[in-house]
């Protein structure tokens, strides 16, 4: 039986490896090993980290929008607020409603007097 010689098909793998870990520190970007391992825990981060990004977002929004309604001095609170916005069928997420408190207090202020009025009235006259 002949030998196979199989140095290219490896040698390109461990390369294709290599490149993907070449930013890493010490034995992580030089040991063959080690940069699978780094790989593979590196990949396992990043798939996490992306949904805790998003839950971390979330609460700065929901924060923001919070501490500006209190700071206007408003008599109601985040939760009334976005409750009124989902019973009037407002298309604004929490993202947009953030941008709008930290850019202009004034404008948010208005849509969530315009938006508690509505509703208010509304459900103490039984329409709903």
């Amino acid at each position: 039986m002949t030998r196979i010689r199989r140095g290219n098909i490896a040698r390109r793998r461990r390369t294709k490896i290599r490149l993907f870990a070449s930013s890493f520190r010490g034995a992580h970007s030089r040991l063959t090993r080690t940069i699978t391992q780094q790989k593979i825990r590196a990949l396992v981060s990043s798939h996490r980290d992306r949904d805790k990004q998003k839950r971390n977002f979330r609460r700065l929004w929901i924060t923001r929008i919070n501490a500006v309604i209190r700071q206007i001095g408003v008599s109601y609170s985040y939760s009334r607020l976005i409750h009124a916005l989902y019973k009037k069928q407002v298309l604004l997420n929490r993202k947009i409603l953030a941008q709008i408190a930290i850019s202009n207090k004034n404008c948010l202020y208005t849509i969530s007097n315009e938006i508690i009025k509505e509703v208010d009235w509304k459900e103490s006259t039984g329409i709903i």
